[in-house]
């Protein structure tokens, strides 16, 4: 079983997953590798970890900032993951741009795929088996149970690619195209943490939770020796 820490409310858990994150970034005095999600608590995380980080004077400039996913937009639309990041933290802080290696949605998925391949594995250590290891990687979960756009429909050669990140042409939530961290990159990162918030997640927590859950975050927790779930959806 993952660790589950439960919360009486959004702005509470946002709160403690920002405090955990800027520990962990205290701790390590060398590059720090992780990876961002967008969705429903992304910006009042993002917001946090600004606020926190300058009570605590805490240093981010030794962070390399990937994302778990991202729409194929431009980095301005509404619906682009780096743009809730940009607003809540990056630029509130001043994060230099060469350490946001954001997802090029506005590009043809292909070249922005092949981009995002080459920059992590410039940047991100190696295991055994050549996949990039991240330090942390937050993720969000869907009423489906999806997790970055890892979708239950999602098609073989998304499922089996060895590839950092892989074009998503089929997504059932609009828009349709996107661009995904992979499983074995979940899989190989040091740390994932799940942030489970908002209406309809309850059921989906309760089935990934299962020890023969089907959907794709069950897929990542029966990948790891340990997964952390942050939830304000009641007990599973």
């Amino acid at each position: 079983m993952p660790e589950i820490r439960t919360f009486t409310d959004d702005l509470t858990l946002a709160r403690a997953a920002a405090t955990d994150w800027l520990a962990v970034v205290r701790k390590n005095s060398g590059p720090h590798l992780t990876a961002l999600s967008g969705g429903h608590i992304a910006s009042t995380l993002f917001s946090e970890v600004a606020d926190l980080a300058r009570a605590t004077g805490t240093f981010l400039g030794n962070i390399h900032f990937f994302w778990a996913d991202e729409r194929c937009v431009p980095p301005n639309d509404s619906e682009s993951n780096f743009r809730l990041a940009d607003e809540n933290l990056f630029r509130p802080m001043g994060i230099a741009p060469e350490r946001i290696h954001r997802l090029k949605g506005e590009l043809p998925p292909e070249t922005a795929v092949a981009q995002a391949n080459g920059d992590i594995r410039r940047n991100a250590p190696q295991n055994a088996a050549g996949v990039p290891v991240l330090d942390v990687v937050f993720l969000g979960i869907g009423p489906d149970g999806h997790i970055a756009s890892l979708m239950p429909n999602a098609r073989p050669e998304v499922l089996q690619s060895r590839e950092p990140f892989v074009h998503v042409d089929n997504s059932p939530k609009p828009p349709p195209n996107r661009i995904s961290m992979t499983y074995p990159v979940l899989a190989a990162a040091r740390e994932v943490w799940v942030l489970v918030t908002g209406e309809g997640k309850t059921e989906a927590l309760r089935e990934s939770l299962r020890p023969d859950g089907k959907t794709p975050l069950a897929r990542v927790i029966q990948s790891r020796a340990e997964t952390r779930i942050y939830s304000d959806v009641g007990a599973p």
